[in-house]
Parts: C-alpha cells; sequence; structure tokens
C-alpha cells in the first residue's frame, strides 16, 4: 500500500525502517519528489525538517555558521534529547567531532588530521593490505561458508583499527567491547559497563603513550596539544570515542554491503575480475550503496530559507545522506549498483567542513580487501536471509550469511 508524505516523514524517526531497504528509500524517494524538505513530527522525537536532496543537503553543510551540529547532532528520541542536554549542562558527556562547531571544531579535528592525511594513509597501504590478505585466509579456513559480518568483515576492521592506534592483536576482544559494534547486542547494563571500562582503559592507555610516546595515534591523541595545553580528560576520551565508532563500523558495513551487492549482481562481479583496474571506482560505488552513516543533525541559529521553505531559527534539519546518494537529480539510474559508475559525487562521508577525516582510510581498507579476495574467491551465493540494523544514525548488514567455492 502506498505511504503518504507525511507517513515517509515519519518512518524517519523510526530505527526499523533502516533495516527495511525497500521501505527506507521508497519513503525517500516520495520525500524528493514531493516534498524535499519536510517538516516531521514522530511520536517520541522532537520535531525535525527532513532534507532529502542531494543540492540542498549540501547547501546546508556550506553553510555551516548557520546550521550547527549543538546541541543534537544525531537523531535519537526527545528523552536522549534531553539526557544529552543535561549531561552537556554538567560537562560529564563525551564531545566527539560529530557534536563540535566553529573554532572547536577545527581544533580538535587538527589533533588527529594529520594521520588521515592522503600520504599518511599511504604509508599504511602495506600493512592494511597484508591485514586485508589476513583476513581472506580467515575465510578460507571456515571452509565454504561463513557469516561474513561476525567471522570476517568485523573482525578485518577492527585489525586495522588496532594497527591504526598501535594495539595488540591479544587485545582485540577487549578494544571490539567499546565500538558501537561490540555493545549494540549488549543489555543496557552492560552497556554501561563498557563504557566504564573504556574510560579506566583509554586513561591507563593516555597516561602510558604520555610516559612513553610512539608512532601511533593513541600516542598522537595522548599527546596532543589544543591551544597550547594537552587535551583535558574529556577531550581525549572523545577523540578516542570517534576513532572507535568511525574506523571500526563504516568500513566494515561497505564491506559486507558492496560483498552482498556483487553477489546480487553477477555482472559487475565478473566485471571486476576482467578488470581489477576498476576496483577503486567500484569501492565509490559500495559506499554510495551502502551509506553506513545514516544522516547528521543541525540545528539553525537563525531564520533560513531552504527551497522556498523558511527553517526558523532554533529548528533542526536532519540530512539524510541515504537520500542524497540516490537522488534522480544527481545519479543516473539510482537504484542500479554501478561498478563503473563515474562521476559518483556521493555524500556517504558528509560534505564541507565537516568531511569525513578517514574516508580516505576507509577507502583502502575496502579496495584492499577486494583486492586480495576477488583474484581467490570462486563462486559465491547468499546462504540464508540478510538482517540489517535497526538504527537511524550508523549500520548497514549484521548478519550476511555466505557459501562459496574457491578459485584455487
Amino acid at each position: 500500500m502506498p505511504i503518504t508524505v507525511a507517513e515517509a516523514g515519519r518512518t524517519l524517526a523510526d530505527p526499523a525502517t533502516y533495516a527495511d531497504d525497500e521501505l527506507l528509500h521508497a519513503a525517500l524517494s516520495l520525500l524528493r519528489r514531493e516534498a524535499p524538505v519536510h517538516w516531521v513530527e514522530a511520536p517520541g522525537y522532537n520535531p525535525f525538517w527532513a532534507v532529502t536532496r542531494h543540492a540542498d543537503i549540501q547547501e546546508v553543510e556550506r553553510e555551516n555558521e548557520t546550521f550547527l551540529s549543538a546541541p543534537r547532532p544525531v537523531l535519537v528520541g526527545a528523552s536522549v534529547d534531553a539526557a544529552h542536554k543535561r549531561s552537556e549542562a554538567g560537562r560529564t558527556a563525551l564531545r566527539p567531532l560529530i557534536h563540535l562547531d566553529g573554532h572547536e571544531h577545527r581544533g580538535m579535528r587538527g589533533v588527529i588530521a594529520d594521520r588521515f592525511r592522503p600520504q599518511a594513509v599511504g604509508h599504511l597501504e602495506p600493512r592494511v593490505r597484508a591485514l586485508a590478505g589476513k583476513a581472506v585466509d580467515r575465510m578460507r579456513e571456515f571452509g565454504s561458508a561463513c557469516e561474513f559480518v561476525g567471522d570476517v568483515s568485523d573482525v578485518y576492521a577492527l585489525d586495522v583499527l588496532l594497527c591504526l592506534m598501535g594495539l595488540d592483536r591479544s587485545e582485540s576482544a577487549q578494544i571490539f567491547r567499546f565500538t558501537p559494534a561490540g555493545r549494540r547486542p549488549l543489555p543496557p547494563e552492560a552497556r554501561q559497563s563498557a563504557m566504564r571500562e573504556f574510560y579506566t582503559y583509554f586513561m591507563d592507555l593516555a597516561a602510558r603513550r604520555r610516559a612513553r610516546p610512539t608512532d601511533d595515534l593513541a600516542s598522537v591523541i595522548a599527546n596532543a596539544r589544543l591551544d597550547g595545553r594537552l587535551l583535558d580528560d574529556r577531550e581525549m576520551l572523545s577523540s578516542y570515542i570517534i576513532i572507535l565508532s568511525a574506523g571500526h563500523d563504516t568500513a566494515g558495513a561497505t564491506i559486507a554491503g558492496g560483498l552482498k551487492a556483487l553477489i546480487e549482481n553477477p555482472g559487475q562481479l565478473d566485471m571486476l575480475r576482467e578488470h581489477p583496474d576498476r576496483l577503486p571506482s567500484a569501492v565509490d560505488e559500495m559506499i554510495r550503496w551502502v551509506t553506513p552513516v545514516k544522516g547528521f543533525m543541525r540545528t539553525a541559529v537563525q531564520d533560513y530559507t531552504l527551497r522556498d521553505v523558511v527553517i526558523r531559527k532554533g529548528d533542526s534539519v536532519l540530512l539524510s545522506y541515504p537520500s542524497a546518494n540516490r537522488d534522480e537529480a544527481v545519479f543516473d539510474a539510482p537504484h542500479r549498483f554501478d561498478v563503473e559508475r563515474t562521476p559518483n559525487r556521493h555524500l556517504a562521508f558528509g560534505y564541507g567542513v565537516h568531511h569525513c577525516l578517514g574516508a580516505a582510510l576507509a577507502k583502502l581498507e575496502i579496495l584492499s580487501f577486494f583486492a586480495e579476495l576477488l583474484p581467490r574467491i570462486g563462486t559465491m551465493e547468499l546462504s540464508g536471509e540478510p538482517a540489517y540494523l535497526s538504527s537511524a544514525f550508523s549500520g548497514g548488514l549484521k548478519y550476511l550469511p555466505l557459501r562459496y567455492s574457491w578459485a584455487h
């Protein structure tokens, strides 16, 4: 049964929508066509404007002095918004980059920016490629079947994260527990316990890196200075948490979603095998197709007119990246998975001053994995029903059962 524009808007505030690709893109297509800047009032949520067109999202991102991340950086329920405001007032909440604006954002971004510049990421390529080879070896150790997300892609993304942070493989289980993927299956009490352990672990790690600096990202954060002073505990822990969150989920989700897309589009898989030089464009298409970060929120500090709609001071807007990445005005046949798509102006990493710092590293991780997998794998097929995360912020596949054979 067709949905109305109002229903389409409300679906964006329901995490379950993001586990139903067909429903999500039906709702977004309707909004792009009928109401690209749409006021949403959903039960349990503070109201917001849903911004669904590629050009409009870019415009909001460019107007970064009018539309701020604070005080509502992500789409969560009204009770969580209120709790966040209380913890902000009490200076107890962690404030990663996605929460910051202006001078504060530029300063904290500068703390880690050098480690994510193309030249620095290029130096990581041999190690990332070796880890990708080990991930494919691990897949082969399972024989002819595995649950790809838990057995392969999550593990590989964690291995790259450990390498970046300069942490030993023996700490993988503990570090995974601190990532969003590791916390999601835990009951609320266990999630809170994991965060307490996170505080203790990373404060101890920072103390050790300050006493004996090393050449890794953990040490860079521990010894970073902002306005001439060392980061305080809150700033330091906020930097660690954004690395754990963005550094693990984004690449892992895209690798799993990209592999599923290749299985469902065997002609595209054959093309990549015959023309491995097209892998870089395929990586961008996987990122567009999956769009692991579903959206950020911005709040207007003054009235602003967007597409003839007046957004009032204090109103919040949702920037829907999955919608931007299927915008018919930008992408030819946007619902077709096309590894040769060029140009590919996706917004999966955001746009403007908030463009994802780790974009180059994520692309390297994804490319390295498929560069190792495709020459070695034979046939691939789904061996069960895939399942997606219910999350309005960051998500993708949580279960991808595979059956496969090996080329040699």
